[in-house]
């Protein structure tokens, strides 16, 4: 949504204000807040790479931001206050609006906001008292919300951590790696075939429904560029056939206008002869009646004319007549290429798109809870199978396993590890997180993740290979894996969003007091499938 300057201008005012609130309150909170509530710092010097990562911490009321090299920026925050708390969990953002007015609190203004759950918890500037105070959103400042605003896209991870956590570099054999495949093309093309057939079944990260999914023999290509290939092929086939469609529909324009033409012709022809004949018999009579020379000559002189008229008449039928079949004929073929054409079109453009959706990253969800592990990739589910969960009735933790970026020339991926668990800084020498004494070791940095514990996670996991082998071919940088003791929260994951999971250790006020979402009543939340397993085996209802 476009900003006016005199919105803008607004924001700026209301900002100005809040800072001035802050700054006139009492107690050491307030003090606080009018000294470094708005500050926020780059934390490298580097150019910034694209956001994989926003970090809140409520316990330090601040969110660090990183890409796939580390942290970039970081800016203090107010999460929700007593009753309204921020829950601790696992989100992305799901929609960004540049101006945003809150439905359930006054018609609050709400710059920058970038929604992480339809029930209406956000990233977005607002005023920063220096402790927990809003009504459950994560409130930013205005100069730090518009710059990230501008920074990320929909589908950013967003982890509010009831403490500050850093991730770490980590390697592990469970971890997916892109693999060499040669199957992804010759689904590709199956779905491309498929929809110039006018087969609507979606086949999400080019899977036919139906198609067994054993891994194919692997060729010389390695995944990303497989992937890269396709989407580009595809892509180029798209422009193709909109070439082509606009310019047979042009073609079959130009024929139709000439063959109307040449009937227009025909009927101007038609009509003259016609009159001509009604001349023709007028003279004919008069010639009849005359009794005088002069008469009569005149009379010859107007039957001339009117049989001249006659045969031009004739002459210009006929040859628009011969003319005008081929040219209807050939309109008749190009209204049909054109036809044809734009069916491609349609094809193409649906083939590329389905190329593209391949390339996005997807999200890995394995819940010890449930024992499954669920699959979405552009906020839609496209796999649920049964995993096996060694020590199941043993705490795993919540681990945040995030793709980096390629390495060995596509043939590998570097990930890194983000983890949490329920009540982990709940009761820190700081007091209540959403009271006001917390933030006083907002300037400490953040500790790292305990490496061992996510290895040891990932240890204690086996995923089928037919869900592995699938989540491979299309793995890439931005995709996750999220290890949780907890199930998904069957409120907030649905239509629109990536999953979003919960601690159930923490308060959860700002998830509590509001209204089971909208966007997505209709649908099924994940749970037991409301369809049969095929062959009683691992149920793949989208890819």
């Amino acid at each position: 949504m476009q900003i006016t300057p005199e919105r803008r201008l607004a924001h700026l005012a209301i900002a100005a204000i809040a800072a001035l609130l802050a700054t006139t309150d009492t107690g050491p909170a307030a003090a606080r807040g009018g000294r470094d509530s708005n500050r926020e710092e780059v934390v490298q010097s580097r150019p910034l790479g694209a956001p994989l990562l926003a970090i809140v911490a409520l316990g330090e009321q601040r969110v660090t931001i990183y890409d796939a090299d580390g942290k970039i920026l970081r800016a203090p925050v107010s999460t929700g206050r007593n009753g309204y708390e921020t829950p601790a969990g696992i989100y992305s953002v799901i929609q960004k609006e540049v101006e945003h007015y809150s439905n359930l609190y006054d018609d609050a203004s709400m710059p920058f906001m970038q929604r992480i759950t339809w029930s209406g918890i956000a990233l977005h500037a607002g005023p920063l008292p220096g402790y927990a105070a809003s009504h459950g959103c994560i409130r930013m400042p205005h100069g730090f919300a518009e710059r990230l605003f501008d920074l990320t896209t929909v589908g950013l991870r967003v982890i509010v951590a009831p403490s500050d956590v850093a991730p770490v570099a980590i390697t592990h054999s469970a971890l997916f790696k892109p693999m060499p495949v040669s199957s992804t093309i010759a689904r590709a093309t199956q779905a491309s075939e498929a929809a110039t057939s006018g087969n609507a079944t979606a086949m999400r990260l080019g899977v036919a429904p139906g198609e067994s999914g054993a891994t194919q023999p692997a060729d010389s290509t390695t995944q990303p560029q497989t992937l890269r290939s396709i989407a580009a092929a595809k892509s180029a086939e798209a422009q193709a056939a909109i070439r082509k469609a606009e310019e047979t529909r042009l073609i079959a324009g130009r024929l139709s206008l000439e063959a109307g033409r040449l009937m227009k012709a025909q009927r101007v022809a038609a009509i003259a002869k016609a009159r001509a004949e009604t001349q023709l018999t007028g003279a004919e009579r008069a010639l009849e009646a005359a009794t005088s020379p002069e008469a009569k000559e005149r009379a010859e002189q107007a039957k001339t004319k009117a049989q001249a008229k006659i045969a031009e008449a004739q002459a210009k039928f006929d040859a628009a007549q011969t003319e005008a079949q081929p040219k209807a004929d050939a309109a008749a073929q190009a209204r049909e290429e054109a036809k044809a054409a734009e069916a491609a079109r349609v094809a193409a453009v649906n083939a590329a798109k389905q190329a593209a959706n391949t390339m996005a990253p997807v999200s890995v969800f394995i819940s010890r809870q449930t024992q499954r592990l669920y699959v979405r990739q552009n906020f839609q589910p496209v796999l649920e199978t049964p995993v096996t969960i060694r020590d199941a009735d043993k705490p795993i933790g919540t681990h945040i396993y995030t793709a980096l970026d390629y390495t060995n020339g596509g043939a590998d991926v570097r990930w890194s590890v983000v983890s949490m668990y329920a009540g982990h800084g709940k009761d820190s020498e700081h007091g209540s997180r959403a009271g006001p004494h917390r933030g006083a070791d907002r300037d400490a940095e953040a500790p790292a993740t305990d490496a061992s514990s996510a290895q040891a996670a990932l240890g204690r996991i086996d995923i089928p290979e037919e869900a592995r082998a699938r989540i491979s071919e299309v793995v890439s940088p931005g995709s996750s894996l999220i290890v949780s003791d907890e199930p998904l929260n069957s409120k907030e994951t649905g239509k629109g969003t990536d999953f979003i999971v919960l601690l159930s250790g923490e308060p959860q006020g700002g998830i509590k007091i509001r209204r089971r979402p909208e966007p997505w009543s209709g649908d099924r939340p994940y749970g037991r499938s409301r369809y049969p397993y095929y062959g009683g085996g691992p149920f793949f209802f989208q890819w």
